[in-house]
């Protein structure tokens, strides 16, 4: 079965500090799956605060996750400190792809990187909604150019 390859911009809009606790290790005492998933949703909870929205006001609508790839690149442990560094791409007219990357802050070494689709989502009505026009020319406002 062929390995999941994800490609990562040059540049990200933005970038976040969160340390490794004990809960997020597992029985093998690294850094778990789930944990890593968790550590990234902090991070884009972060980067939308960063834009002055939140996961459920963007513009009055909220996000939910289509779908996540992710690859790991190395172990993470307890009390380190990673660095995620995260930005939009492949806007469509419901959604993008968050894309991000995860490093240890000392070593810089990558521990892993992923794409998280979003799509927009009005609660209210309980369906799916056009991307806000001030959310994506402000989230697009960081020119990218692939590697």
């Amino acid at each position: 079965m062929p390995r999941i390859q994800i490609e990562l911009p040059v540049n990200f809009a933005f970038s976040t500090e969160i340390p490794l606790y004990l809960s997020h290790m597992n029985y093998a005492g690294h850094l778990d799956n789930a944990a890593l998933l968790s550590v990234v949703s902090e991070a884009r909870a972060r980067f939308f605060q960063s834009l002055g929205y939140s996961e459920l006001d963007v513009e009055g609508l909220g996000i939910v996750i289509a779908d996540a790839a992710l690859q790991y690149k190395s172990e993470a442990f307890h009390g380190e400190v990673m660095i995620v560094l995260m930005t939009t791409s492949d806007f469509s007219s419901k959604g993008c792809d968050l894309l991000w990357c995860m490093r240890e802050k000392v070593s810089q070494r990558e521990v892993a990187r992923g794409k998280t689709g979003i799509v927009f989502f009005d609660y209210a009505a309980r369906k799916v909604a056009a991307v806000p026009d001030h959310f994506r020319a402000r989230a697009e406002c960081f020119p990218i150019a692939p590697r």
